[in-house]
């Protein structure tokens, strides 16, 4: 009777594929990372210790506190605070606005507060920015303000008008070049600042609260544009704003500030899944707004996060139907991080510390992502 040889080498390759599709997925996580490993590139702005005092008659602000951190060629990175966090104070370290009160700004190799006037001069044309306000001179024809920063530049005056009209196209404003800013819509008059912000091929560009005054259907535009541009121009893009949807929609990496300090930093889905300090859960948790008033309660409850793969699963329907233990869901939402589709949802956990135990077991085996929040956290939102 022959002996029945089992295929080992089918054990192998299975075990091969499985290993290639944990290590594919670590790499997709941390792809920027690997990026610039693999490519030897240095960060485009180093942050060392910087700190920015401004003093008054009777005291001084602290406005930035001892932050380091780097921002890496071609990424779109974000600074999110809420109003008063230093953030905006930060991102005028960056060109040379504001000088530091200590610490070191470097970039693209150059330490800024070592920069004369001249030298200055020349690094802030690699750096571009646009703001709430759009800041166009009524005065002028569109055509005539996407010019404005090259008329200074003394670029030749046919090289002017058609990178003008170039950089128009990439906004989508080709036909609005002999408009006046007071016939644009918001939206519009915002295209025509990065057009002008774009006119003398920056290495970077700076959007303080670029689209705060901006109706959410036209944030949406602009947030798609800016990603194109990132796209195409390899552009490093640097995003200031209070909004956690304008992180969520287009950065890649994002810097939470609090009080002028980093309170943390990581990829976009990193902090959206497992925010760590209080400062990221504060812009992270569902609004108060979003919870049902009948429902706040004291017991426990944890902050369920999910991709669009485990949302396949009917999770809390089997895990009531797994443990026998019932769960009260507080609030739910869906949303889109770094173009993955995300959901989130705040549960009540039973009243028994046992019962408590077999849900979250049931949670951890299935491997998705939770932690536990205070009720009090997600109201204070």
């Amino acid at each position: 009777m022959g002996h029945i040889v089992y295929p080992y080498y089918l054990l192998f390759i299975s075990a091969i594929s499985i290993f290639a599709d944990i290590l594919l997925k670590y790499i997709r996580k941390r792809k920027e990372w690997f990026i610039y490993k693999m490519s030897g590139q240095t960060a485009l702005f180093q942050l060392k210790n910087v700190s920015k005092v401004f003093h008054t008659k009777d005291s001084e602000v602290r406005a930035v506190d001892d932050i380091s951190l780097d921002i890496f060629p071609s990424e779109i990175f974000g600074i999110i605070g809420m109003s008063g966090a230093g953030k905006s104070t930060l991102v005028r370290t960056l060109n040379r606005l504001e000088n530091v009160t200590s610490g070191q700004v470097i970039f693209d190799g150059q330490i800024l507060g070592d920069l004369s006037s001249k030298e200055l001069r020349a690094q802030r044309r690699s750096m571009a920015m646009i703001f709430q306000s759009f800041n166009l001179l009524t005065q002028k024809t569109v055509l005539a303000n996407v010019m404005l920063p090259m008329k200074i530049a003394h670029v030749p005056h046919k090289e002017q008008k058609e990178r003008a009209l170039e950089m128009l196209k990439v906004v989508g404003l080709e036909n609005k070049a002999t408009a006046w800013p007071a016939q644009l819509s918001g939206g519009q008059r915002q295209r025509v600042a990065i057009a002008r912000a774009l006119a003398m091929n920056p290495k970077v560009l700076l959007c303080d609260e670029a689209t705060s005054a901006l109706d959410p259907k036209i944030t949406e535009e602009i947030l798609s544009l800016l990603k194109d541009i990132n796209k195409k121009m390899n552009l490093t893009i640097v995003i200031i704003t209070h909004e956690m949807s304008v992180v969520e929609k287009i950065c890649d990496r994002v810097a939470i500030i609090s009080e002028g300090r980093l309170a943390e930093i990581g990829s976009v889905k990193e902090i959206f899944t497992s925010p760590k300090t209080e400062a990221a859960k504060h812009l992270i948790l569902p609004a108060e707004k979003e919870l049902n008033p009948f429902d706040i309660t004291d017991r426990r409850c944890i902050r369920i996060v999910f991709d669009g793969r485990e949302a396949s699963e009917p999770l809390i329907a089997n895990l009531v139907e797994a443990t026998g233990e019932k769960v009260n869901i507080l609030c739910a939402n869906t949303k889109s991080v770094g173009g993955v589709g995300f959901g989130q949802m705040i549960v009540e956990l039973p009243s028994e510390d046992d019962a408590v135990e077999r849900v979250l077991q049931y949670i951890r085996e299935k491997g998705v992502n939770f932690h536990e929040v205070q009720l009090e956290e997600v109201k204070s939102v």
